[in-house]
């Protein structure tokens, strides 16, 4: 029970964390097509089928784009700047960089969450 709480304060901490970073670079953000991004968003459950819905029906992308981050600005969901770290992976690269650049200290942890992702949806802890 103790460590499922440290690895919750830990998420928080590391979105929080994130969270600044998003804000810092909002503006290359912005330019970025939101639809993968989206769907893997919906997918891991950070964007309700109600705001997906409604996303999808903002015709500009950059519109599109800052909905989305209004969203997860304002979401509860305690992973929600870590999992749209994750999903920016495939298609911007560039922007991880970026992002990575901005806080070292939380990038390996966050390159073990997207290995433990990669498990089946079977937690794995690295310590």
């Amino acid at each position: 029970m103790l460590l499922v709480i440290a690895l919750m304060q830990v998420d928080r901490m590391s979105n929080e964390v994130l969270k600044q970073v998003f804000q810092d670079l909002y503006s290359d953000i912005t330019s970025v097509n939101p639809d993968s991004v989206m769907d893997a968003l919906f997918g891991n459950k950070v964007l309700s089928s109600d705001d997906y819905d409604r996303l999808r029906h903002v015709t500009v992308p950059r519109d599109r784009c800052r909905d989305m981050m209004s969203l997860l600005f304002n979401s509860k969901h305690r992973q929600a700047f870590i999992r749209l770290r994750l999903a920016l992976l495939d298609e911007y690269q560039w922007l991880v960089d970026e992002i990575d650049k901005k806080l070292p200290s939380l990038t390996s942890q966050l390159q073990q969450l997207q290995l433990s992702d990669s498990n089946d949806g079977k937690a794995v802890i690295y310590f």
